[in-house]
């Protein structure tokens, strides 16, 4: 059978806000036992991830750079802490404030990776987008979910950045790695 290679688009926010969100999860694998969020640059999943076969790699990096992005760079706010109280599996994650730059911009890539990718699903989800950064999930069992999200649910965060790119990331059977990137309003 042929190697098939994973991939997904995200916002990484900058390096200063990628170190708060990680300390945050650092908290959450010493006191909830929840450690799978730290193997991923903390980011804003806008195409959520798919296999495609190694050898079409290529073609994959050329519909990526092809992505029309006539929006112009825009600022996010990240805003406390919200959760999908997922019976088995909960996620406990930082709000983005949704602004229409944010809806524009995925709504752009979904439609474009639908008509380059037909034969890949795109999930229900992916079209009525709930956009977070996931600080716990998979391996947050639901009692430390309880426990988490009553201490969570109340605490404040708050950050604003610069959305002027958005990026491809590739699973390399241990971790993730960022392949490309894309500028905002490059045609």
């Amino acid at each position: 059978m042929a190697a098939q290679n994973l991939y997904f688009v995200a916002i990484i926010p900058p390096q200063n806000i990628r170190e708060e969100v990680t300390a945050i999860k650092r908290d959450f694998a010493e006191h909830y036992n929840s450690h799978k969020a730290l193997r991923v640059i903390p980011h804003i999943t806008l195409k959520a991830p798919f296999k495609l076969y190694a050898s079409a790699h290529t073609q994959l990096l050329n519909w990526f750079g092809e992505i029309p992005a006539a929006i112009d760079p825009f600022m996010i706010e990240l805003k406390d802490f919200g959760a999908f109280a997922n019976k088995d599996k909960p996620v406990i994650f930082i709000n983005p404030v949704v602004n229409d730059y944010l809806i524009q911009l995925q709504s752009t890539i979904i439609h474009d990776f639908e008509k380059h990718y037909p034969q890949i699903p795109v999930s229900f989800l992916e079209h009525h987008f709930k956009p977070h950064m996931t600080i716990a999930y998979r391996d947050l069992e639901p009692d430390a979910y309880e426990r988490a999200w009553e201490i969570y649910k109340d605490k404040e965060y708050t950050a604003a950045f610069e959305v002027s790119d958005f990026c491809l990331l590739q699973h390399d059977s241990k971790q993730w790695s960022l392949i490309a990137s894309k500028k905002l309003n490059a045609e």
